[in-house]
């Protein structure tokens, strides 16, 4: 069988298809009247200072609230609340705190039990913190579907049903005509359907909630308050961390939150590579629309190529389509100006297409993109600086939305000197393989992007250069 997507160029209808698309996130184009935070002025002293207003400093301030009520806690966004990858992402909220049980297996052999009951663990008490919180973030606990669509991809998917049985996970296979008779397209040979510990939200609407939240807890909120240095810790045993507002936080203790965005201690760039993702989205789909392709019972989807896409539908059935190129640019720059990407935009309207024939003419009302933090182990790391004064938390490689809870806890806790299951883990304690430094991490990148596309033409055989990274523990995927 052929690949399902496209040799020949997008065609006119589908690059019109987007071309009056919005370029901004959908999440965050709909916002209605979210609260605002005050830019910070002149100096603050407190217990604990954030740097970042997205999912991991949001939760590790409410963390830190809950522990702790007195403790004074600063939070400084640069943008605005969850204007980073938080607000940019799918909304797809995984148990999973090791970017999926293949990867934590190859990873963490002798740890992935625990990292399993910690991650499912991780899904209830954040479901919890929701209602605890009275967050309305529109959470639909649907479960995920993984779909094979050529025939190498299928017997892998048994072997992952497998294994997320073995570790409690509630696992259904469906063959080529169960899966249409759930989601209707002609490049489905199989599916797995996970049912335990996937969920899909708003995001946008999570992040506010956290920060509301967050303040009615006793943070003090900052936004278009940029970080632009840290010093310490000085005698008294506090850290400064100088903003670009002229302002200046003295903080006993300092959680660094920065996802992509490149980090106050340069060494941390060693470890993060920032890679751009795009999406579009649809307009609502109509009633007959939605019956062309089912998808009544509206799970999360994701194909399972080297280079594969994520989709899902939102609470006014519009579907969400991203991922399969995952862009980096010479030196890693983070700038508004790569937001957007025709080329990777035509080619997702084109695989869209090639996905539900049926719905060709549907219009996409948005488009953009942003970057990711990739680490070599797509999954969290931690690392403590400045005396233990210090802490970072990042690398979630997309997956971050709800890893980025026990992220934030598992910091807090490396700050608080706690001993805890997690803090015990070589997870927790080591980090993962650098990347090597400019030429060579450009050219790296790109061969192995080469490589990833080049296996996924041939029946998914991975050559000498992708086993050796595997071999070296950077088995890369889009």
């Amino acid at each position: 069988m052929t690949s399902p997507w496209p040799t020949t160029p997008a065609t006119d209808a589908e690059r019109d298809a987007y071309r009056d698309a919005v370029p901004r996130p959908f999440w965050l184009d709909r916002r209605e009247n979210p609260a605002t935070y005050p830019a910070l002025s002149g100096a603050v002293d407190a217990g604990l200072c954030i740097v970042g207003g997205g999912f991991t400093g949001l939760w590790a301030a409410i963390h830190a609230k809950t522990r702790t009520p007195d403790r004074d806690v600063v939070l400084l966004e640069a943008d605005r609340i969850g204007s980073g990858a938080t607000g940019r992402n799918g909304g797809f909220l995984s148990a999973s705190i090791t970017h999926g049980i293949g990867n934590g297996v190859s990873h963490f052999p002798d740890e992935i039990e625990t990292l399993e009951r910690l991650g499912l663990e991780n899904f209830e008490e954040l479901r919890s913190d929701l209602d605890r919180l009275g967050i309305a973030c529109d959470f639909e606990d649907n479960g995920e579907f993984a779909v094979a669509l050529e025939p190498h991809q299928v017997e892998p998917l048994k072997e992952e049903a497998e294994l997320l049985a073995r570790y409690g996970h509630r696992v259904e296979l469906l063959d080529r005509d169960r899966v249409r008779a759930e989601v209707d397209s002609p490049t489905y040979l199989a599916a797995l359907w996970d049912r335990t510990g996937s969920a899909i939200v708003d995001p946008a609407k999570l992040a506010d909630g956290l920060a509301v939240a967050a303040s009615r807890l006793g943070v003090a909120i900052h936004e278009r308050t940029s970080a632009t240095r840290i010093d310490g810790p000085s005698v008294g045993g506090a850290v400064r961390i100088t903003t670009g507002t002229g302002g200046e936080v003295r903080a006993g203790r300092a959680l660094l939150a920065t996802s992509a965005c490149p980090p106050l201690r340069r060494s941390l760039r060693r470890y993060i590579v920032p890679v751009y993702d795009y999406v579009l989205v649809t307009e609502p789909l109509s009633a007959e629309q939605l019956a062309a392709i089912g998808w009544r019972n509206r799970q999360g989807i994701s194909d399972t190529g080297n280079q594969f896409h994520y989709y899902r539908l939102t609470d006014d059935d519009r579907i969400l389509w991203g991922g399969f190129e995952a862009v980096y640019r010479f030196g890693g720059p983070v700038e508004s100006r790569y937001d957007v990407d025709e080329g990777t935009f035509a080619a997702l309207s084109q695989h869209f297409f090639a996905t539900f024939p049926q719905l060709r003419g549907v219009r996409f009302s948005h488009k953009w993109g942003g970057a990711i933090d990739t680490s070599s182990r797509f999954s969290c790391f931690f690392e403590l600086s400045h005396g233990g004064r210090v802490a970072f938390a990042g690398g979630y490689t997309g997956l971050g939305v709800g890893s980025s809870r026990f992220g934030a806890a598992t910091a807090l806790d490396l700050l608080d000197g706690r001993r805890t299951e997690a803090t015990a883990l070589r997870y927790v304690r080591t980090k993962p393989v650098p990347f090597p430094p400019e030429p060579l991490r450009w050219a790296i990148v790109q061969f192995t992007r080469n490589r990833l596309a080049a296996a996924d033409r041939d029946s998914g055989r991975m050559g000498l250069w992708l086993r050796t990274l595997d071999r070296l523990g950077l088995g890369f995927d889009s």
